[in-house]
């Protein structure tokens, strides 16, 4: 069994044949998905498409891409989203210096807010940190007790050793089917299997064999088998230890027969 930590089911990319795609999934041992939500407009069809099919776990967040849809007032809307439908996690939420032109302080005042939110209710976050580690490190030091992902991990061995120290764990997908990927690769090789989680960023970050196609969370088998032969164990291996870790970070239940 594994679980993909991180796709976006969704998005409009999906809405032709999302049945199909959820089938392919299961059928590949994807038993479940978390879907992190990207503004406070997706929230109700974020709701809705995960209430739908069993496996689907919602959370709920401000991605910093999009920040010219976000407002104050969506902050005080993601509360009473927490409060009323009880998440697995917050997020997307973080920083994104990759992109230029969009406001670093703006960016900050919403992660800070996600990550306040996220402590009071007790709720791990789904972390994006594109061109950002550094600044989403110091970020967390001011939330003492968080825990979470930062997906998509793009950074350096000692920034991930220092969000191991916080209680952090690293997710990694498609990128690091790709041989050009050596510093991913690497640390991925010899990193503790308990901060490892999977994710496919479905219907973004392919893996090297559909490059530039669609992504879909049935390819994390593809992820899962790289990873295994980084390490030089077993697929079973991987895929046991990162379901474990996906379950105790986001308190998963148990998959359906």
């Amino acid at each position: 069994m594994l679980v993909d930590s991180h796709c976006h089911l969704d998005v409009a990319e999906f809405d032709r044949d999302r049945g199909d795609v959820i089938a392919r999934a299961r059928a590949a041992g994807v038993t479940r998905q978390i879907v992190p939500a990207i503004d406070a407009a997706g929230w109700r069809r974020l709701q809705e498409v995960c209430a739908a099919t069993d496996g689907l776990f919602p959370a709920y967040g401000l991605h910093p891409i999009f920040l010219d849809d976000h407002k104050p007032g969506h902050l005080i809307q993601l509360g009473e989203w927490i409060e009323r439908e009880r998440p697995l996690a917050v997020g997307e939420c973080g920083l994104d210096y990759f992109i230029e032109g969009l406001d670093r302080d703006a960016q900050q005042y919403y992660f800070d807010g996600q990550l306040a939110l996220a402590r009071e209710h007790d709720l791990p976050v789904i972390v994006h940190a594109r061109r950002a580690v550094d600044a989403v490190i110091a970020s967390i030091r001011r939330f003492e007790g968080l825990r979470g992902v930062v997906h998509s991990w793009s950074g350096s061995h000692q920034q991930a050793g220092q969000l191991w120290d916080l209680g952090f764990v690293l997710g990694v997908g498609g990128p690091v089917t790709y041989e050009r990927a050596q510093r991913l690769r690497a640390l991925v090789a010899d990193m503790p299997l308990e901060c490892l989680l999977l994710e496919t960023d479905a219907p973004d970050q392919p893996d090297s064999d559909i490059r530039g196609q669609r992504n879909e969370p049935a390819r994390l088998r593809i992820v899962c088998e790289t990873i295994a032969q980084l390490r030089g164990v077993a697929p079973e291996e991987i895929a046991r230890a990162t379901t474990a870790n996906a379950e105790r970070l986001f308190g998963l239940p148990p998959a359906s027969a």
